[in-house]
């Protein structure tokens, strides 16, 4: 299995949380659950954001990276709140994580410009943050994360700020966009459509606890009851 997460726990506020999941090369995993069930938790645990508890492990394609740092991880977040930086335009934005690495100017604003095009977002690159819709927003976000090509992606509830026809839309483009760059995923909702489109697995949690896991055909809304 490309992405495993073993005995992940930690006693957060009244809930005590445990969880174990894995993901293959190419595939989604849904984690969903009410708000409070501690399926972001789960999620910062994986990305290295929280401690995952001491009989945990964590490994990415055969290596263990329990105790790597979250920046070396090669896993990628996109959270709810797009987040851009309100100081830089949009190809200054989409490139940071290529600023960061080294890439020169021209290198980086060329290929931040073909993957804005990719997601919807052509012509976009002299824009500022305060000038886009929230879906917009979303997708630069998402570029931003997917530009630096990491080898698994978390996402942390990234359309529930969205209206449900939006969110509808972007579910459907992100598992287009998933299927053609290949990358794992790991997406945690409260939302059963999101769930079951975007999922080749869903896992339920409930109260820190996994409940269920199965395929989407096989998901029922009584399973979050």
């Amino acid at each position: 299995m490309f992405f495993t997460a073993e005995n992940l726990h930690m006693d957060w506020e009244s809930v005590s949380i445990d969880f174990s999941g894995c993901v293959d090369s190419g595939k989604m995993l849904v984690i969903v659950g009410h708000s409070g069930s501690g399926k972001s938790t789960v999620l910062k645990m994986m990305a290295g954001l929280l401690p995952p508890g001491k009989n945990a492990r964590i490994t990415l394609d055969g290596t263990d990276i329990t105790k790597t740092p979250a920046g070396k991880r090669h896993i990628g977040m996109v959270f709810q709140s797009p987040a851009l930086f309100s100081h830089m335009r949009i190809v200054d934005n989409a490139a940071y994580s290529l600023a960061a690495a080294g890439m020169r100017r021209k290198e980086r604003y060329e290929k931040a410009s073909e993957w804005l095009s990719r997601f919807g977002l052509e012509g976009f690159e002299k824009r500022w943050p305060d000038s886009l819709s929230g879906g917009e927003a979303q997708r630069v976000s998402l570029v931003r994360t997917l530009i630096a090509e990491p080898r698994l992606v978390l996402f942390d509830e990234p359309f529930s700020a969205l209206d449900a026809p939006l969110r509808k839309k972007l579910s459907e483009e992100l598992r287009q966009w998933q299927k053609e760059l290949g990358f794992a995923g790991i997406v945690v909702t409260h939302d059963i459509e999101e769930a079951r489109a975007l999922g080749d697995e869903i896992t339920v949690m409930k109260g820190g606890k996994q409940v269920w896991s199965g395929l989407p055909a096989d998901f029922e809304e009584s399973l979050l009851v």
